[in-house]
């Protein structure tokens, strides 16, 4: 077993063992409520998990009871008021954290798997979206709150959610504001499975051994960038053409030839490429538009 080091953050734990990094919300005596600084250390804590190719895979959850409790509201009816609370001009626009994490997410290099420990409440769901599979307590609740506040869907859910559950699962839970338990989020297919609290983590680091023990990462890298853009493509062309990049340039690769050889000598493969050096060249894989 091999422990890094984790770095040091306030609003969170970092912490990577065996190739996979576990991201920890950690502010359970405010149920992990979402905060600017969190907003930056998470963003900067996928920063390192791209940096580092040791990481495999990545897993978010919770310390205590809760996977996140929503914005931090101890600042009252200021909290959503940028104007007031920031200082920022009338008409200026400033960037929406929960926003600013999910794009960070959806360009992770990194599968990223969600472990749901507990309630999970608006920018607690809105930032799992952008992560790739999510699994989830029993004791798990579940509320896309905003209407409820008088405010609307932030984090680039607006995006992401119909995408995860469909257009009218996304538009009855935003229109509702309602809390749902985890079994409706496993029907509606927001979450993958559910699990007893106590073997939630375990299940999460199966799945993520699995993907780190037998694929290749830069191969997982690439599927993992191609699938979520696809997404938004307008024409199944799209994709036609950056599969046949993808594949033409991984087919030349030093992991293609011992993935074949692995699976013809019948033994484990052994990938030698890195994140760090072998993506494929065609395309800006961390690119994004700018926000104005």
């Amino acid at each position: 077993m091999t422990l890094q080091t984790p770095l040091n953050f306030e609003t969170i734990q970092y912490a990577v063992e065996d190739g996979v990094a576990t991201i920890t919300l950690n502010r359970p005596e405010k149920l992990n409520a979402f905060n600017p600084p969190m907003a930056d250390e998470l963003i900067a804590a996928f920063d390192a998990t791209d940096a580092d190719d040791n990481v495999r895979a990545v897993i978010v959850t919770g310390s205590g009871r809760a996977f996140c409790a929503g914005a931090d509201l101890s600042t009252g009816g200021a909290t959503f008021d940028y104007e007031k609370r920031y200082g920022t001009a009338k008409d200026a626009i400033k960037r929406d954290n929960g926003g600013r994490l999910t794009v960070r997410i959806f360009r992770s290099l990194k599968p990223v798997i969600a472990a749901v420990n507990g309630p999970a409440v608006g920018v607690g769901v809105t930032m799992q979206l952008p992560m790739d599979i999510r699994l989830a307590s029993t004791d798990a609740k579940f509320g896309l709150v905003f209407s409820r506040r008088g405010i609307t869907p932030e984090a680039a859910s607006s995006w992401f959610l119909p995408r995860v559950v469909g257009i009218s699962t996304a538009l009855e839970w935003c229109y509702s504001g309602r809390v749902f338990g985890a079994q409706e989020a496993l029907e509606r297919g927001l979450v993958r499975s559910l699990h007893a609290p106590d073997e939630l983590l375990p299940a999460a680091r199966a799945l993520a051994r699995e993907i780190a023990d037998n694929s290749a990462p830069v191969s997982v890298a690439v599927a993992r960038q191609m699938i979520w853009r696809m997404a938004g493509a307008a024409h199944p062309m799209e994709a036609h053409q950056m599969d046949s990049r993808a594949i033409q340039s991984r087919g030349q690769s030093a992991d293609a030839k011992e993935g074949i050889a692995a699976f013809l000598e019948k033994r484990p493969a052994r990938f030698p490429d890195s994140v760090s050096q072998q993506m494929p060249a065609f395309f800006d894989w961390q690119g994004e538009p700018a926000f104005e």
